[in-house]
């Protein structure tokens, strides 16, 4: 019985068979190739192993329809031409040694088969110094044409209708503007990498790039923009193991969002966390949290030391010593900020203004000095003889000393409050008892207190006007009616080209919220106007806060465009903690937040207040 009940290919003799060409290259291509992005990223790379130095893409349709690449390279003959698109085809390496010391940006040969398999391919090449080249055409792996061709020297592929027999795979494509961001992210990881080669970049015949061959620097401000000049300090040391170089970015100019953080290992674009935390350790004291700052990062090393073959996009490495890299990383950056006075660095040993100790006669507050004195210490371990050392010589060692003693918590025995603060404490506190006023007040100038029948809330000021202004800025928005105020001076900006292609796509949103903003060019945009409950002044900052919002809203939480502006937007004006309030805008504030649909929560997630009950605070002060 068993036997009628399995399948009738497990009774057959000889099952296992080879798949047929164009079925493997289907199913490598799942690998290689995941979006039109992909294929950008491989044939970049390829015109850079050519030696091409002018390179151009052109793009229609986010790459749905076109991608094209355009190279001055060494060109294929036309046997090369045609082994191109065979699986594991490739002039990079020939024994198993070259595996360990590959400085070529392909090497696998699996790129130009996989896109061949998923899209209709043309390419035209010509060796330099031949007088004819060669152009094939391909659909599906199978060639259609194959014959000679005029053609300038060096190489033109065309990818067309990129999945067209693979329907579900391109079905899984996002929106025209999410596979853009994407292309463009490659082409700016391959223009970075490769400063010194002409790159253009085309997108439904609008030049988005036009980045001149030059160095590092040059090649950083023709892609995020001039000011991204006075934003970067760099970053250069060398070791007989390895080599960093590059440029960092001041913590001040740090965003919310990641996408501006670039590692590349012998020129090779690479995703690694371990060392993104090494550089991110330098910034922690420095930015606010949940900032990331800006960096372009070389690593020289020996190939020996790496493993590249690792994944089929080539984009994650393994180091034979990693511990050894992340230090030398977090050392190179750290020194770069310090060389250029990002971060404090102090000389113990030779910091002048310690011999200022001696001529001040209070140096540290006297209960502290009091205390101190009354520690029980022997030999040079106590605060008072330690801080007689550092008048004498201000050591590193010495300065150690001190701060293990101030790290050491006062006990109740070694500190006991002074009499003159109690006498204080309790006459604010019947002062406070004493009052019978049921009206809500301010605390710490960062919550309100208010009285309920069933106990009191704790208001949230900063969390509650958040949840006010973006519901209110969503209602105007529905109806049109967001007040503008008109610029006597109207103001210019430029954005780098992501954002300016972001900002076009918002543009109307960005106006419905009161905001008068019109095209200048490929990236400059016009401010007529802006809301009028937003200070003029820094209006680049705010588009740039808007954009960035938008970013990260559309990747992290899909909220709607209208969705992720209004709480930017909330965010950027709402009453900051630490500001004082009168008993009126206290009252307003508490009226507008229970008159919201839904005022438990501020648009980011936090608790705009918490409500005290009598019953709960009553059993708090009970004897257990």
């Amino acid at each position: 019985l068993s036997l009628y009940l399995r399948p009738s290919y497990l009774l057959m003799s000889d099952i296992i068979q080879l798949l047929p060409d164009n079925l493997a290259n289907q199913i490598a291509a799942g690998e290689v190739v995941q979006r039109p992005a992909s294929v950008v990223k491989e044939l970049l790379e390829n015109a850079v192993d050519a030696g091409a130095t002018a390179i151009t893409l052109i793009i229609r349709d986010a790459g749905k329809t076109l991608i094209q690449v355009l190279d001055n390279g060494s060109g294929m003959s036309e046997t090369d031409a045609r082994m191109c698109f065979e699986r594991h085809a490739t002039s990079k390496i020939k024994t198993i040694e070259d595996l360990f010391a590959i400085r070529t940006m392909g090497f696998r040969g699996e790129a130009m088969a996989s896109i061949a398999a998923v899209a209709q391919v043309e390419l035209k090449t010509k060796k330099w110094g031949e007088e004819l080249g060669t152009i094939i055409q391909i659909e599906a792996s199978e060639i259609k044409k194959q014959e000679p061709c005029q053609y300038k020297e060096g190489t033109g592929i065309s990818v067309k209708n990129l999945f067209y027999n693979v329907p579900a795979r391109r079905n899984f494509l996002k929106s025209n503007q999410v596979e853009l961001s994407h292309i463009i992210e490659e082409f700016k990881r391959v223009a970075l990498a490769n400063p010194e080669i002409f790159f253009a970049m085309f997108n439904n015949d609008i030049e988005l790039f036009h980045l001149k061959g030059g160095n590092l620097r040059q090649r950083i401000v023709s892609v995020f923009g001039n000011n991204y000049n006075e934003k970067v300090v760099p970053v250069d040391e060398q070791t007989d193991i390895i080599k960093i170089y590059g440029y960092c970015g001041k913590p001040e100019f740090a965003k919310k969002t990641r996408g501006e953080q670039f590692f590349f290992v012998n020129n090779r674009f690479i995703k690694n966390n371990y060392l993104n935390h090494a550089v991110f350790a330098n910034y922690e004291d420095l930015m606010p949290s949940g900032s990331f700052p800006f960096f372009v990062l070389f690593i020289d090393i020996n190939p020996a030391k790496i493993d590249i073959n690792v994944h089929p996009t080539k984009q994650e490495i393994k180091f034979e010593e990693e511990k050894i890299i992340y230090t030398f990383v977090r050392v190179a950056v750290k020194h770069a900020l310090a060389k250029f006075s990002v971060t404090p660095s102090l000389d113990f040993d030779s910091e002048t203004s310690f011999s200022m100790l001696e001529r001040s006669n209070n140096p540290l507050p006297q209960e502290i000095r009091n205390t101190w004195q009354n520690d029980s210490g022997e030999g040079n371990h106590t605060a008072s003889s330690i801080i007689q050392q550092l008048h004498s010589k201000p050591t590193l060692r010495n300065w150690e000393k001190l701060f293990d003693v101030v790290k050491k918590e006062p006990t109740e025995d070694s500190f006991t409050i002074p009499s003159e603060w109690k006498e204080l404490e309790k006459a604010d506190t019947l002062g406070v008892l004493e009052e019978e006023t049921k009206d809500p007040y301010q605390l710490q100038n960062k919550y309100i207190i208010s009285p309920i029948k069933s106990g009191f809330i704790l208001i949230d000021q900063q969390a509650a006007h958040e949840r006010i202004l973006y519901e209110e800025t969503l209602h105007a928005m529905k109806n049109n009616k967001v007040p503008s105020q008109q610029q006597l001076f109207p103001q210019t900006i430029n954005l780098n080209i992501v954002d300016a292609e972001l900002l076009k796509e918002m543009m109307q949103e960005v106006n419905a919220l009161g905001f008068d903003i019109q095209e200048f060019g490929n990236d400059a945009f016009v401010i007529h106007g802006m809301p009028a409950d937003i200070p003029a002044g820094n209006e680049q900052e705010i588009i740039e806060k808007l954009i960035e919002d938008y970013k990260n809203n559309l990747s992290v939480l899909k909220l709607s465009k209208r969705e992720s502006l209004a709480r930017s937007i909330a965010q950027q004006t709402s009453i900051k903690a630490g500001q004082p309030l009168n008993i009126k805008e206290i009252r307003s504030l508490i009226d507008r937040l229970f008159a919201c649909e839904q005022p438990y929560v501020a648009p980011s997630g936090r608790l705009t207040f918490i409500t005290f009950d009598q019953n709960e605070i009553e059993k708090r002060f009970q004897q257990k």
